[in-house]
């Protein structure tokens, strides 16, 4: 089979036998409780799209808006390319399109696209893999910068715990700029992660304010999980009670504190492996 008649298939529309469903299909999906149920997420923006197209995930649809997607070349270059891949496209007008979009600036482009299906105990790592563990962050857009940072960074996984912004919201899609289309990022429970650690040999580093600064931690040999907590709160009580390592980054006296996503960048930079 061609790579075109391979994309031809990837993108069948199986699951939307009605255009119109796809409209209350992606409106739905601005609640996190559709996106579990349905297994799907919306991608937002030409950046986005771009990104998912290329990406192994399975596109089920995509809604358009004519005039403001065909406002730039490269909107229209999109649209091109949606048509060639045989994706199904339901257009829509300005109001129709609003409602289902959330950023504040729609590019008349939003895709739907399945959730890949990752686990943590089936999740292939080196030896020396770093796994970002996120813990509680909620702000969609540290999210999506942390993910795309560890994906650039070579960091095996992104895990989030409970209490973490889901990972297909669609600012987190949109900040990531489609990283983990590719890069592997799943939820799990404190559980699952040590149980991955007992089976892997992982160490589990926390990073807080209050630690011993990196530059005087030598790095495990094996995989790292490296912990990041709360933009306000802080790390967890689990997450401390589990740390076989608290780091932290040196900054001057008189800041208090990174944000997490800076901070998440330079400490996965230092501990590459």
């Amino acid at each position: 089979m061609d790579l075109h008649r391979q994309e031809l298939f990837r993108f069948q529309p199986s699951a939307i036998p009605n255009r119109l469903r796809l409209l209350t299909l992606a409106r739905d999906l601005r609640r996190r409780r559709a996106r579990d149920r349905q297994g799907l997420f919306v991608a937002e923006g030409v950046r986005a799209v771009e990104e998912l197209i290329q990406s192994p995930l399975r596109v089920r649809g995509a809604l358009v808006d004519p005039p403001r997607l065909a406002a730039t070349p490269r909107g229209a270059a999109l649209r091109q390319r949606l048509d060639a891949a045989g994706v199904e496209l339901l257009e829509v007008g300005e109001r129709d399109f609003d409602s289902a979009a959330e950023t504040e600036s729609p590019q008349g482009i939003l895709a739907v696209a399945e959730v890949p299906r990752r686990q943590l105990e089936t999740l292939l790592v080196g030896p020396a893999a770093r796994i970002a563990v996120l813990d509680a962050i909620q702000d969609p857009g540290n999210v999506g910068t942390i993910l795309r940072t560890a994906a650039a960074l070579g960091a095996a996984a992104t895990v989030a715990l409970p209490g973490t912004v889901d990972l297909w919201n669609a600012k987190v899609v949109r900040s990531s700029m489609g990283a983990h289309f590719r890069h592997p990022a799943l939820p799990s429970t404190w559980d699952e992660l040590d149980a991955f650690r007992r089976v892997r040999g992982a160490a589990l580093w926390l990073a807080d304010a209050g630690g011993e600064p990196l530059d005087a931690a030598e790095p495990p040999a094996g995989p790292l999980c490296l912990v990041l907590g709360n933009e306000g709160s802080g790390a967890s009580a689990e997450a401390r009670r589990r740390a076989d390592r608290v780091v932290s980054l040196p900054i001057a006296s008189t800041i208090e504190s990174l944000n997490v996503a800076v901070a998440a960048g330079i400490l996965l930079y230092e501990l590459r492996a």
